[in-house]
């Protein structure tokens, strides 16, 4: 589907007037990456997966900066007319929404920040500088999303994951416009909300994986100690995919999360 302005597109599940539950992908990601959620949670919510700006059918930005991409995510809930949201943000897709909460603190009913980090250290930091060129220097060289895509995947997960999950992770990663995954990559450097997180007032979950060496669990576990309504939740033998890796028990993990908010307001 695709909103009116036409510079989304997304997919969706469920009554259009149940409560609405947004999901937002990774890096190297898309809104096809949520579907069994979507399949989950569609009974209960109008279940709502976004294609970034510059992936899949929505339009790229003329400038990347995770605060364009927070300006984006505003004008899409507004495009879809949602009011009070639920929204799960995954890895980069958590790093917008906690950028997008300092703009709207109250719009949301809840969120999930999963696997995903309040910084991202220091634009001429060493290991932010490695970080990048170990992602980027093999497109440098000359492969592709879609050669590169199954050893990407690879390194991202953690122990025994779901074959059919790894699949879909596969074929996201391979889609990827080159243009979009670096200007992403590149956007990551220097994000910083820690200072932010003390005035996040709406119930949080904090969702981790044992095994996820981008947004490590004790990294994320210390975050939640920061917000002041937050529960935190680790997924055991899950790297960084868990929502691919493991679907039974982050959907299990979410469903909690989620009738929790329900009895709160």
């Amino acid at each position: 589907m695709i909103t009116k302005d036409g510079r989304f597109a997304y997919e969706a599940a469920g009554d259009p007037g149940g409560t609405p539950l947004i999901f937002l992908h990774g890096i190297g990601g898309a809104a096809r990456a949520w579907r069994q959620q979507l399949a989950t949670f569609g009974g209960r919510f109008h279940a709502i997966a976004w294609d970034m700006p510059g992936y899949g059918g929505s339009a790229p930005l003329a400038s990347v900066s995770i605060a364009a991409l927070a300006d984006a995510l505003q004008r899409f809930i507004e495009q879809l007319g949602a009011s009070r949201p639920i929204l799960v943000g995954h890895s980069i897709g958590g790093m917008i929404v906690q950028k997008w909460l300092v703009q709207s603190p109250n719009l949301a009913r809840a969120v999930v920040l999963a696997q995903t980090s309040p910084a991202f250290g220091k634009a001429d930091g060493d290991w932010q500088k490695s970080f990048i060129a170990a992602r980027l220097g093999p497109l440098d060289r000359g492969e592709t999303m879609k050669s590169l895509a199954p050893s990407l995947v690879k390194e991202l997960v953690g122990d025994d994951p779901d074959p059919r999950g790894m699949e879909v992770a596969r074929e996201c990663m391979a889609s990827v416009p080159e243009a979009s995954y670096r200007a992403m990559m590149l956007a990551l450097i220097g994000f910083d909300q820690r200072s932010t997180l003390k005035d996040i007032s709406i119930p949080t979950l904090l969702l981790s994986g044992s095994k996820d060496n981008n947004a490590p669990a004790p990294m994320m576990a210390k975050t939640a100690t920061y917000i002041p309504s937050a529960e935190y939740v680790e997924l055991d033998s899950v790297g960084h995919l868990a929502n691919l890796e493991r679907p039974d028990a982050f959907d299990e993990a979410l469903g909690r999360f989620l009738n929790s908010v329900a009895t709160r307001t």
